[in-house]
């Protein structure tokens, strides 16, 4: 599980077939294989590691239902690694798994964007949402696609403070509502 708060703008590097790698420094502190570091919101599992890098093996639903493979060498990338117990929890819960991904309408500050229909129902006013691994906060939501308020912090140090029109990011809803909606899908008539 993550927060939503990004510890770093690290950026990627390569990949050959499956295996991504990233270049980082903060977030490789105290970092083993096996951990779990959020890229872009995408939950990874670190597989190799050094000085100044760590790879991910990113596997073809992931790459199906995320922005990863359009990343390009060079390119900045959202690190947050996985809370601990002790952790506050500062954001929202995040789990990095993305629902589907977005269209920036308009960038930053009040950042827009085009969502998939399919999740539609999860957005709300005063909602939480994570995009490209960032918690945000919904305003002027309508059929499709929300807004969200980036403080000069959060465009400074995010991916989001460079996307233009027309990029493309991750979206994940609030897990909550997901696990609600499920729990009163029977009492509604519903069979998911």
């Amino acid at each position: 599980m993550f927060t939503g708060l990004i510890e770093e703008l690290g950026s990627f590097v390569s990949n050959d077939g499956e295996r991504f790698r990233f270049a980082a420094t903060q977030v490789l502190e105290g970092t083993a294989i096996d951990d779990s570091i959020a890229v872009n919101g995408c939950c990874l599992t670190v597989v190799a590691l050094g000085e100044d890098w760590w790879e991910a093996d990113v596997v073809t639903e992931t790459l199906h239902r995320s922005s990863l493979g359009e990343l390009a060498s060079g390119d900045p990338v959202n690190f947050e690694r996985a809370v601990r117990y002790s952790d506050r929890l500062g954001g929202h819960m995040v789990q990095g798994h993305i629902d589907g991904v977005g269209t920036v309408v308009t960038p930053g500050p009040d950042l827009r964007i085009q969502a998939p229909q399919e999740l539609d129902r999860y957005l709300i006013e005063k909602g939480s949402v994570a995009v490209d691994g960032v918690s945000l906060t919904c305003f002027d939501v309508h059929e499709s696609s929300f807004s969200v308020a980036l403080i000069p912090h959060t465009l400074a140090v995010t991916t989001l403070g460079s996307h233009s029109a027309g990029d493309i990011v991750n979206l994940e809803v609030d897990v909550i509502a997901k696990y609600v909606e499920r729990l009163l899908a029977p009492h509604n008539g519903d069979k998911q």
